[in-house]
């Protein structure tokens, strides 16, 4: 008795000294350091943490107490505190860190696979452990010194993913390298100004992408060292003397590296660990620094969202150059995970899928849309029953997880096994990112596939995720509340109106702070400045509004916009994201400009579809460019993107007037996207000028005709 009272004692104690010392410590943290004359006055703390207002899954603060605006938001599951480690594990503070504890965690266990090729035919996937990795990771780091390649120095990445490139960009982290990726798909002068930007000395690369480098080895002086991974020793081709240039197999440099081992050279988290270089739509690539500190903040704060086990199995085959993927495996090294990579082929994909049957399935809004039209394209021609029983099961589904029940295991038994089963039959989690996931598609994915479906928002230059959706959480058409290691806040847009003020949603452009933000772009101090303001937010260029719950949601985006003779501003890209939901299109392009008050569209159509009408309709065409070319077949799509667009409440100058319909797709190699298929508009404003200035000719043409009232 004695001892509860004491108890008691205690509770009473601390319960209103804990409640003082914090007003205490929040009022004293915005107080400037006592001047000369002994007087104390009031700052503004970068945000008032001690103070916030939960709402659902996020925190609210406000950013300055004098302003009484309460207007910052962070992740609920972190309020008072920006993550920037691991909470069970602080000491780890760079990506070396991180892989030497998954090693000495995980040593015995799968990390790293690929198919077996034998006699032409592909297998299995056959194994590398979290030690053996570990070992060509040292030799590696150590070849690299016995070649002269210097601390600090810039590693160039050249090839698709594959286990090598995750040792090499283990073995930068161990010995204090910068790893610089360059994607597969960027064009040779891409490719030149961003080694000789960074000044790369050693470039990893496959026989495919060695004959690229070598075709303008002379215009890379920097270049000291290439390593051909999957080459043969006997056959290495020599460069010119002039260059000083060495070439040697993968295999050479792990030997060496092995017979001359070397100690690490650890980082410290302030080093940087990466520059990746951004496929701008505009200009030449800028090369975002990024600290193993950025790193790590980044996938610790996401670690009290997302959780992975050591059975979980992960298919790679999204773009390690880009920084979702590569986030992705810096996260799920940690809790010793196994990768296993696909072929080397996206047509192979649904095959290694078969082979690997991963639990973890990372995608991107492209590949889930050709998911879900394969999947109910499907349905419709299978007719009858078949049709009939998939919707009862799809509807009945749908309703249980409406009302927050367990829906019936009979429905998976019977319709949605088979369906998981394209997948491997095993996935738990599927996230998606690098654009906006439709909400009928997310809907579609959770009730066919079952597990979790999250869609997560980010940049590289936030070091990727910025917000994620919160397992459990059943809304959709959001990307969910704040990575716990950083803060946002949405600014005002005038010229766009959107305001903090906005009814009943706030709305602003989404900006960024915290621990995640990058060191900022190399050699180019001007853009930096552009990109982050003099209180350390980053400015996306998106446009935000906070959803009930403290959910963001993108609705705009704000950089691309232009004006319209009338005077409205367009946010094109929001446009296409809406008429990419109209069966006939595959890629669009939306302009207008000053001068003309409507908007057109050029259209590269989806083929299968398009004949598939033509046919119903009785239109006879020789090719598909004759068919796109059909007036007929133009009506039809415009009508189409009327209705979508008209579903997705688009405002009256928003919807396109005229649509050229083309055969061709826009590509990397037409010079229409960037390696992360985003249009290139100025390179399609180019592209397509005379079928704009048609269009708009035709535009006038009927205005001109049209009866006056």
């Amino acid at each position: 008795m004695a001892r509860q009272r004491q108890q008691q004692q205690r509770e009473e104690e601390r319960a209103p000294m804990g409640a003082a010392q914090r007003r205490l410590r929040a009022v004293s943290g915005h107080l400037q350091p006592p001047t000369e004359s002994g007087g104390v006055d009031l700052a503004a703390n970068p945000t008032a943490g001690e103070y916030a207002h939960v709402q659902g899954y996020s925190a609210v603060l406000p950013e300055k107490l004098q302003t009484g605006k309460w207007n910052v938001y962070r992740s609920a599951k972190s309020p008072l505190k920006l993550i920037n480690r691991f909470p069970d594990n602080p000491d780890i503070g760079t990506l070396h860190d991180n892989f030497v504890y998954a090693v000495e965690t995980f040593r015995d266990c799968r990390y790293l696979g690929t198919r077996v090729c034998v006699d032409g035919t592909v297998g299995d996937y056959k194994w590398m452990t979290y030690g053996e990795a570990s070992t060509s990771r040292t030799a590696i780091g150590s070849g690299l010194i016995y070649h002269g390649i210097p601390e600090g120095a810039r590693i160039g990445l050249y090839f698709i993913n594959r286990p090598e490139w995750t040792i090499v960009d283990h073995a930068c982290a161990a010995y204090s390298y910068v790893s610089v990726p360059l994607y597969d798909t960027l064009g040779p002068d891409a490719v030149q100004f961003i080694v000789n930007h960074a000044t790369v000395q050693a470039i990893f690369c496959v026989p495919q992408t060695l004959s690229t480098l070598l075709s303008f080895i002379t215009q890379m002086p920097c270049v000291r060292l290439i390593v051909v991974i999957g080459g043969d020793n006997a056959n290495m081709p020599s460069t010119p003397t002039a260059t000083g240039v060495e070439i040697i197999t993968y295999s050479r440099l792990l030997s060496q590296g092995k017979m001359s081992s070397q100690s690490f050279r650890p980082p410290k988290p302030e080093d940087i660990a990466t520059i990746c270089y951004t496929s701008g739509t505009t200009g030449t690539p800028k090369g975002v620094v990024l600290s193993h500190g950025n790193l790590i903040a980044n996938v610790a704060g996401s670690s009290l969202v997302i959780k992975f086990y050591p059975s979980d199995v992960y298919i790679s085959y999204l773009p390690l150059a880009h920084i979702y993927e590569r986030v992705n495996q810096v996260s799920v090294v940690h809790y010793g995970v196994a990768i296993g990579f696909y072929q080397g082929d996206n047509l192979k994909l649904m095959d290694d899928l078969a082979a690997l049957r991963p639990t973890v399935f990372p995608s991107v809004p492209r590949l889930y849309n050709r998911i879900y039209a394969a999947i109910t394209n499907a349905v419709k021609e299978s007719g009858g029953l078949k049709e009939r029983l998939f919707h009862a099961a799809y509807n009945a589904k749908r309703q249980a997880i409406i009302n927050g029940r367990n829906p019936s295991p009979m429905w998976d038994r019977l319709v949605f096994n088979k369906i998981k089963a394209r997948l491997g039959g095993r996935v738990r989690l599927m996230t998606s990112g690098a654009s906006p996931l439709s909400a009928d598609v997310m809907e579609f994915l959770r009730i066919c596939f079952g597990g979790e479906v999250l869609e997560g928002y980010g940049m590289t230059e936030t070091s990727c995720i910025i917000s994620a959706m919160n397992i459990g959480d059943r809304l959709i058409g959001h990307v969910g509340s704040p990575n716990p290691s950083c803060e946002i806040k949405l600014v005002d847009v005038p010229e766009m109106n959107y305001t903090s003020e906005d009814e009943p949603y706030p709305r602003g452009e989404i900006c960024v702070r915290g621990p995640t933000i990058f060191c900022g772009y190399y050699k180019d101090e001007i853009q930096t400045r552009e990109a982050v303001d003099e209180d350390g937010w980053l400015h996306t260029g998106d446009i935000g509004l906070w959803m009930p719950g403290g959910r963001l949601k993108i609705i705009d985006r704000k950089k691309n916009i232009f004006k319209l003779a009338q005077g409205e501003y367009i946010a094109p890209e929001k446009i296409e994201n809406v008429y990419a939901k109209c069966k006939f299109i595959a890629q669009s392009f939306i302009y207008g400009d000053s001068l003309n008050s409507s908007l057109v569209a050029v259209v590269a159509v989806e083929p299968d579809v398009l004949k598939a009408w033509a046919a119903s309709e009785g239109i006879q065409h020789e090719d598909l460019r004759q068919l796109c070319a059909d007036p007929r077949a133009r009506s039809a799509v415009l009508a189409e993107m009327v209705s979508i667009g008209k579903e997705a409440q688009l405002r009256g100058f928003e919807f396109a007037k005229a649509v050229t319909l083309v055969a061709e797709p826009f590509t990397l190699e037409n010079g229409l996207l960037t390696p992360t298929f985003k249009v290139k508009r100025p390179q399609a404003k180019a592209y397509f000028a005379k079928e704009i200035a048609d269009m708009y000719a035709q535009l006038r043409q009927a205005e001109q005709i049209k009866p006056k009232l």
